[in-house]
């Protein structure tokens, strides 16, 4: 765990400014990776009621003099600074235009076509800043038969296949987190990077249309690739892995633990450690095909093994066989174990009205531009006047529209 005092902004985004019309999870995550790395993002919310997910508790984290933050919205903001701007009042769209002027990417995730009614869609924003990047997050996409259908994580991991291969067998089952919304967040991220490089040398912007349902998409990699081999539905194979075994959970006689024997060698070593030597030579066992054709057989020996032992014990034995495997950690004990405490995944900044809070660290470290924990998640509106005040704005006419 380590704390924050406002470190100098070294990342390779320093100098990047960022108009954030991002709201809920998708885009604030994407606009959350781009300030990780540096990017002064100014997030813009509505007067009075703020980014949806302020109210999305509980649980809350509760300050000493009665503030109250939603824990949601604390996990997807820091790094931003934060204004108020009624974007269909004359004032807002004037200081909306201000901040565009300034900027190198704008990120919005209205529902399709909302930004081009409010006056600032791509076409617009691009003629008069032909070298902005602007990227556009949805459910859907911008266009297309279902660009105008509303959508919520939940929705997309649906209908982007990964409930049909995640949980029991017959039992679709969602993510423990939204993996629909983050993973657009994060590939949105990374195309915004792209174009950032690719202006360095056309002088160009570009317009990013990233889709939930294409993250999701993207992400079934293997099991897309299953389906176009055999032209049939992957299996639910549980927790179990449809093309490598043993990769998969078992109980232990106190909880349950993890393995992945992904090899041969590591077949070996396991069956060695764990004392099943005659089950290497079993003919059905001897390769990989033959485990996966035979999974239900090999599972079995496996459990009634694994029942000997607590879970620590069979961590023990395969850790020093070299072999793959670990626990299943809950959310506590991950932030308590020594790798993750020694890797700075959870992180403390001071928070304006909380005090100290947790957030979680970064999953990358550069060298010579790492990311850094500078700022808190903004207060609603609690950048206004400095934010104003680079812009052009008197005291006087802050003072007057406060």
């Amino acid at each position: 765990m380590t704390s924050n005092n406002t470190p100098a902004n070294h990342g390779p985004l320093t100098g990047i400014r960022v108009v954030d019309l991002t709201r809920v999870l998708s885009g604030p995550y994407c606009t959350m990776m781009l300030a990780d790395m540096g990017a002064d993002v100014i997030k813009i919310e509505q007067p009075g009621k703020g980014d949806d997910t302020r109210a999305w508790g509980p649980p809350w984290v509760d300050g000493p003099d009665g503030a109250r933050e939603s824990a949601y919205y604390l996990s997807i903001n820091r790094n931003k600074r934060g204004i108020t701007l009624d974007l269909k009042s004359e004032y807002g769209k004037e200081v909306l235009w201000k901040l565009i002027d300034g900027a190198d990417v704008l990120v919005e995730n209205f529902s399709p076509g909302t930004a081009g009614r409010l006056g600032v869609g791509a076409d617009a924003v691009l003629a008069r800043r032909p070298s902005l990047i602007y990227a556009s997050v949805s459910g859907f996409g911008q266009t297309g038969p279902s660009s105008q259908r509303p959508a919520y994580d939940l929705i997309l991991q649906g209908m982007g296949g990964m409930m049909s291969v995640s949980g029991p067998p017959g039992q679709p089952t969602k993510f423990g987190v939204p993996i629909a919304d983050m993973a657009s967040g994060m590939f949105s991220a990374y195309a915004i990077a792209c174009a950032l490089f690719a202006r360095q040398t056309t002088g160009k912007g570009q317009v990013i249309d990233t889709s939930m349902l294409g993250g999701q998409v993207a992400l079934l990699s293997y099991q897309a690739a299953i389906y176009f081999a055999t032209q049939q539905t992957p299996p639910t194979t549980w927790n179990a892995h449809p093309i490598v075994a043993p990769y998969q959970t078992f109980p232990s006689s106190d909880g349950f633990v993890n393995i992945a024997v992904g090899n041969d060698r590591l077949w070996a070593a396991f069956t060695t450690a764990m004392g099943i030597q005659d089950v290497a030579t079993d003919d059905r066992f001897t390769d990989n095909s033959g485990r996966i054709t035979n999974l239900p057989a090999l599972a079995e020996i496996i459990e009634r093994v694994f029942s000997d032992y607590t879970t620590d014990e069979i961590v023990s034995r395969l850790d020093a066989a070299g072999v793959p495997c670990g626990p299943i950690y809950t959310v506590p004990q991950v932030f308590a174990d020594p790798q993750v405490q020694h890797a700075g995944l959870e992180q403390r900044v001071n928070h304006p009205t909380l005090g100290a809070i947790s957030v979680t660290g970064f999953p990358y470290k550069l060298s010579e531009t790492d990311a850094s924990l500078r700022l808190p998640p903004p207060l609603i509106g609690e950048h206004q006047a400095e934010v104003l005040r680079e812009l052009g704005y008197s005291d006087a006419e802050i003072a007057e529209r406060s």
